[in-house]
């Protein structure tokens, strides 16, 4: 069973660091231009000269799912970053702040948990006008307050701790304390939830672009091809089963890869595997 286990671990790893890498050097693998158009091989099923087909335009559904690499991961990991920064610093705030003011920073917290992250990223980005950009900004927006809860209950462990005790008796300032001793160990745990986070915010970001607020036609974005090809399901189903695999395949490999290192940091979910 274990073997088992450490086996999909190791799969999953590589199918992340293989989707990684595409997003680096993706296009210089891309064997056609991903925006050429040529109607006269419109809709050309997997061959040896379009390994994944063409699309309704006749662009190699292969080239684009390797450029498309480079703008859904890149604006995944934006938004998490963007979203584990505002999280963070709300949190810390409010675990360090005193009583008056965790009380509305938290309120202001689950009020933002308490609605739909995917419902007001859809209206955030609807309202800051079509594109991958308003896409991005509104799911940063929507997506920090799981990570403020996180935080707070993380420094608000971390902080009354022997070391942290000895450090305050010591007359370390404040800043120093919080930065040196308190963040770096109450923040070990937060990078599995920012990796499990990623198949989460990636799908909605291609939700979005497939709806038509997010990255906009003729967008390698892989949302966005899904979308440019719904129409052609019938007579044109590599246009969309390609990219829906890659985006399934990433979001797969990476919620695996968290679970992998939520065991990693768990002591006793480790010792329940074994």
């Amino acid at each position: 069973m274990t073997r088992r286990i450490m086996a999909v671990d190791r799969i999953a790893l590589a199918v992340a660091a293989l989707m990684v890498a595409l997003a680096v050097v993706g296009p210089l693998l891309a064997p056609h231009d991903p925006y050429a158009v040529d109607l006269a091989d419109a809709l050309q099923g997997p061959s040896a000269a379009h390994w994944f087909g063409t699309d309704v335009n006749g662009r190699d559904v292969l080239s684009r799912i390797l450029y498309g690499a480079q703008v859904t991961l890149p604006a995944t990991v934006i938004v998490i970053a963007a979203a584990t920064l505002i999280g963070t610093l709300v949190g810390t705030v409010a675990a360090l702040g005193g009583k008056a003011l965790d009380e509305v920073l938290m309120r202001i917290t689950d009020i933002g948990l308490s609605l739909p992250s995917i419902i007001l990223a859809l209206g955030l980005a609807a309202a800051l006008g079509s594109g991958l950009r308003s896409a991005v900004v509104a799911l940063a927006l929507t997506w920090w307050p799981g990570y403020a809860r996180l935080v707070r209950t993380l420094v608000r462990e971390v902080k009354d701790a022997e070391y942290v005790d000895a450090a305050r008796t010591l007359g370390v300032s404040r800043a120093r304390l919080v930065f040196r001793h308190i963040l770096p160990n109450a923040l070990n745990s937060l990078y599995v939830q920012t990796t499990l986070d990623v198949s989460a915010v990636m799908l909605v970001i291609s939700g979005l672009s497939f709806v038509g607020v997010g990255a906009q036609v003729p967008s390698a974005e892989w949302g966005a091809m899904i979308a440019a090809a719904a129409n052609n399901l019938t007579n044109g189903w590599w246009a969309v089963a390609f990219p829906g695999l890659a985006i399934m395949l990433t979001a797969v490999a990476f919620n695996l890869v968290g679970d992998w290192l939520r065991v990693r940091n768990d002591p006793t979910i480790r010792e329940g595997v074994r």
